[in-house]
């Protein structure tokens, strides 16, 4: 599951999980992975310099988000850290998954075509909003104009993922709408999982 930055992934994920629906968010992965004492955060602050970790030995986030987003040498450095790690992680998962025979399970990768995930994936689904909906759910965040150009330009735009995803979740009504739209793609997906005995390809 991917799609543009604050346009509902992170609730389409929770819907999943109340559906019983196993979940792993690669956002907060790469959290985990700079947690004091990972070797990811180490690398981090040779890097990028000491500058970058707080007094308590965490991340300094805003700092370092101030940074890549605004210097793309700088963003690509740190992707080289953070995403190898990243697929690592939610390799091992689907790995484990896999031994529990589990039918459906979710990877949620902001930049799952970007960084061409998409390969390792039996189907894709792209949560998305209008412009204007996206631009107003990030301000309530808190971010600058500027801020949420600069983050929107560090993804592929909308209408390529859209292009290439699988089933598309529209997030602009309300959250019975959303509910409806991951509970027909979950059915179509357990149903190409697991046809109908006699079916034909």
């Amino acid at each position: 599951m991917t799609g543009g930055v604050g346009m509902g992934k992170s609730k389409a994920a929770q819907l999943l999980r109340s559906r019983g629906v196993p979940v792993v968010d690669t956002d907060e992965v790469a959290r985990e992975l700079v947690e004091p004492g990972q070797p990811a955060l180490a690398e981090i602050e040779r890097l990028f310099g000491p500058q970058f970790i707080g007094s308590d030995g965490g991340l300094r986030r805003p700092a370092l988000a101030k940074l890549v987003f605004s210097d793309a040498a700088a963003r690509k450095q740190l992707e080289d850290v953070l995403h190898p790690r990243i697929r690592q992680v939610w390799r091992a998962q689907l790995a484990v998954w896999k031994t529990q025979s589990q039918s459906i399970v979710v990877v949620v990768i902001p930049l799952l075509f970007e960084t061409n995930a998409q390969i390792e994936l039996d189907a894709t689904v792209c949560v998305a909003c209008s412009q204007p909906t996206q631009q107003r759910r990030l301000l309530v965040r808190g971010w600058s104009k500027e801020q949420i150009q600069q983050r929107i330009q560090a993804q592929w735009p909308l209408e390529q993922k859209i292009a290439r995803a699988d089933f598309v979740v529209w997030t602009e009504a309300g959250l019975d709408v959303h509910t409806a739209q991951l509970d027909r793609i979950l059915s179509q997906v357990m149903h190409s999982a697991n046809p109908p005995v006699g079916a034909q390809d």
